[in-house]
């Protein structure tokens, strides 16, 4: 805890920034060598600073390219005395995003591998391998710095396998939500070696599919380094993540306890392992993972899950052919019978859905999205309690008017065996796509199966008695318990993701589906008690009741979306750009220039919560598009322009900027190169953070640059993007780009804009925007930095 108070008391680290640069690296260098003074003669302490420059391209926030300078990694790497040829890397990162302490993201990690250093360098047992520990200073420059270390650091080369540790909340339990790519053998490492184990194969596979909006160095290592690792990441309390909250006293010291525990186990682990160093021999080959209830870790081979998935739905499917062909002569009616079913089911299920999301709809367009947010009850309240009263009122009427001369017993034995056809063709579908979270269907195809079996005699001689009722619930308590447990982590999740997920996706929609999906899965085996029992009008009138009710509450505005309660507080994200924007033409002259303060909320809501509170942001001032730029003419600091509608940001008018460290951007020269290509040679200085954009005109093609492989990675909506940032004392920035054009074009062949970035220092904040900022209700995190925006036409 005290490696965390002292890195967090440095306040915000933004890469280039003297905090970063020069007092966190100076804080870790003193602690690093004080730890190597007490080391035992067993173990070898070698420590380096690395300042790496580089570009490379990804595909994230839809695609763009990364270029940094001079930034920094501080490497130690603890091996024998007499050398190690295999290690292990274990990667944290000190920087953290404007305005923020970053006590979750990332110093808590940092904190947590300079206590595992010193611990591992007093043990007076030597490693059989080495173990590096990189303290990176660039990660929240979309992953710069683990760039600059795997591609360029000369330990890098003995790399086996690698541990990042990494936040998408405050404290709580670090879950493993990453591994791979394949190497089942490191998850086993974990499962044999971590004291507190969190792991969830589920969870990797959300991630993986790209719909959570971040990402880490993990991706890295694995695409840039092809080493395989384990990505862990706090996942409790994420509504204050990236936000002047995220500090060291929010985290417990028994999560940080827990952390340390798990993480050292495996460490030392994976240091000691034959495995590590015959890695590729161990490669091959997926894994299916899960904890139960945070206990202990299940895992085997993604392999065996197939074989096990496919006989277990083998099973389901013999079970249902012999209910089907008792007796032959009836079997075309009891097929009908059970796909009369399995139709009502599923008829069920889409008018819940659709019922559910009609309100989320509604509750959005009347201005009442994220009620929710601050009371996560008000959403079970809404949408589960509507989502269980549609789907009994399907069924009761189903019952009423369908089955009306129906004997119950045979109506509940066939809506079960609907339930348990519906579970295993989901098992044999997601198996063969080849997703892991199969196990999950088979969970819902053994137990209930089982518990069916086990019920039958009591149920054919004597129907629903509470014996049956008893031994039926106790039967499917297993996929209930973890399915409830499953929930419980996915909407922790998810839930604070909704306030910073942009203009473009209705949270309401998205939280209102899942809860569906849930209600669906939960009830999936209680629909036969639709059946089996007398009357479900009191269950249905009480739903209902509590649905209205809510509904009426949450119309009424009631619910305040955010907090600023000081113990759990849940903060609107609001970003504001103090900018100057200049546009040039073909011939270098300013034909239009402008300055304000631009800004974005994280959220569906946009600002009509803030507009009361500071009434000159309001709708007059919405954000025009410059359609003949890139980006719209806009100062992104990263390409996440289709998350929000220029509809919900604002552009208020307010007092030109001078930077006392302005830009610079020259084209030093213009080559004529072959196949009707043109060169365009540029230099640019400035401040750290700096964003360029690219728009070849129409008839240009952008065919190749000097950034990133040499391929330009175009971002959404057709226009290149690249960050680029730098430490302290870089170089300008020296970059070409080659444009192919068939023939002379006399507006010109491409667009390029500059925006600069003021995040820290004299220039990061006006007295207008400081003023502004001020004014901003305490339930809200605003940040803000200065920038300017330059247009040039080549």
């Amino acid at each position: 805890r005290g490696y965390l108070d002292n890195l967090t008391a440095i306040g915000p680290r933004t890469v280039g920034s003297p905090a970063n640069e020069v007092l966190a690296v100076n804080y870790l260098l003193e602690q690093i060598r004080a730890i190597e003074r007490e080391s035992t003669d067993a173990h070898k302490v070698s420590v380096d600073i690395q300042r790496p420059t580089g570009s490379f391209s990804i595909d994230f926030l839809g695609g763009f390219t990364s270029y940094y300078a001079n930034i920094t990694n501080v490497v130690v790497k603890l091996e024998p005395r007499n050398g190690a040829e295999h290690a292990v890397l274990s990667n944290c990162h000190f920087d953290s995003v404007p305005n923020t302490p970053g006590a979750s993201d990332d110093a808590v990690s940092c904190a947590v591998m300079l206590e595992i250093l010193n611990t591992l360098s007093k043990s007076p047992e030597p490693l059989q391998h080495a173990v590096i520990f990189l303290f990176n200073g660039a990660e929240e420059n979309i992953l710069q710095a683990s760039h600059g270390f795997i591609t360029q650091h000369e330990w890098a080369k003995s790399i086996r396998a690698f541990i990042n540790l990494e936040a998408a909340g405050v404290g709580g339990k670090e879950l493993v939500f990453q591994t791979g790519p394949e190497n089942p053998w490191l998850v086993q490492a974990y499962v044999v070696a971590a004291k507190h184990p969190f792991a969830s194969v589920v969870a990797q596979e959300i991630f993986q599919s790209g719909i959570i909006p971040a990402d880490t160095d993990f991706r890295i290592y694995r695409d840039f380094g092809h080493v395989p690792g384990i990505d862990l990441a706090f996942i409790e309390n994420g509504y204050i993540y990236h936000t002047k909250y995220d500090t060291s006293d929010r985290i417990l010291t028994d999560s940080i306890q827990r952390a340390g525990d798990n993480i050292l186990a495996v460490l030392k682990y994976l240091a000691t392992s034959d495995k590590l160093a015959k890695s590729f021999e161990y490669r091959h080959g997926n894994v299916v993972f899960f904890d139960i209830l945070g206990l202990f870790v299940l895992a085997y081979p993604a392999r065996v899950g197939t074989i096990m998935n496919y006989i277990t739905a083998a099973i389901a499917f013999l079970y249902l052919s012999k209910k089907v062909l008792q007796p032959k002569t009836r079997a075309v009616q009891n097929l009908k019978t059970l796909f009369t079913a399995l139709g009502l089911t599923l008829i069920s299920w889409v008018c819940t859905l659709v019922t559910v999301l009609i309100v989320a709809v509604f509750v959005s367009i009347i201005g009442r999205s994220l009620s929710w947010y601050s009371h996560f009850y008000v959403s079970v309240f809404l949408y589960g309690t509507a989502a269980a009263a549609k789907l009994i009122l399907v069924h009761m009427l189903a019952k009423k008017f369908f089955y009306k001369n129906m004997n119950e017993q045979c109506l509940g034995d066939n809506f079960f065996d609907a339930s348990l056809m519906i579970w295993s063709v989901a098992l044999a579908v997601l198996t063969q796509m080849g997703l892991c979270s199969a196990f999950i269907c088979t969970l819902w195809v053994v137990f209930p199966l089982l518990a069916k079996l086990m019920t039958h005699k009591e149920f054919s001689q004597k129907g629903t008695t509470l014996k049956f009722v008893m031994m039926y619930m106790l039967g499917v308590f297993v996929p209930y318990l973890y399915m409830m447990y499953l929930s419980w982590t996915v909407f922790e999740m998810f839930t604070p993701i909704m306030g910073r997920s942009g203009t473009e996706i209705l949270p309401d929609v998205v939280l209102a589906g899942l809860i569906v999906v849930i209600t669906m899965i939960l009830s999936s085996y209680l629909i036969n008690f639709i059946y089996l029992v007398k009357s479900t009008k009191t269950t249905l009138i009480t739903l209902t009741t509590v649905f209205v009710v809510t509904l009426i509450l949450v119309c009424s505005g009631i619910f305040f979306p955010y907090s600023s309660d000081a113990a759990n507080p849940k903060p609107k994200r609001v970003f504001l750009q103090h900018t100057s924007r200049r546009f040039h033409d073909l011939d270098g002259n300013v034909v239009k220039s402008d300055s304000g303060i631009w800004i974005n909320g994280f959220d569906y809501n946009g600002i009509s919560h803030i507009t009361p509170h500071v009434p000159e942001i309001n709708d007059t001032i919405r954000t025009p598009c410059e359609e003949q730029a890139p980006f719209c003419g806009l100062p992104w600091i990263l390409p996440v322009h289709f998350m929000f509608r220029l509809v919900k940001n604002w552009y208020l008018p307010a007092p030109e900027i001078f930077p006392r460290s302005p830009i610079r951007f020259n084209l030093l020269s213009k080559e004529l190169m072959p196949w009707n290509s043109v060169r365009l040679n540029f230099e640019v200085s400035g401040p750290s953070h700096m964003s360029l954009y690219v728009r070849p005109h129409e008839g240009s093609a952008l065919s190749t640059w000097s950034l990133g492989d040499g391929t330009p990675v175009a971002s959404v909506g057709g226009d290149y993007f690249v960050f680029y940032s730098h430490g302290l004392q870089a170089t300008p920035w020296h970059f070409w780009v080659e444009l192919t054009a068939p023939e002379k074009h006399s507006d010109g062949m491409v667009s390029l804009a500059i925006a600069a970035h003021y995040f820290f220092g004299e220039d990061q904040k006006s007295p207008q925007l400081s003023a502004l900022l001020e004014r901003f209700p305490n339930w809200t995190f605003s940040s803000g930095w200065s920038c300017t925006y330059d247009l040039f036409v080549f």
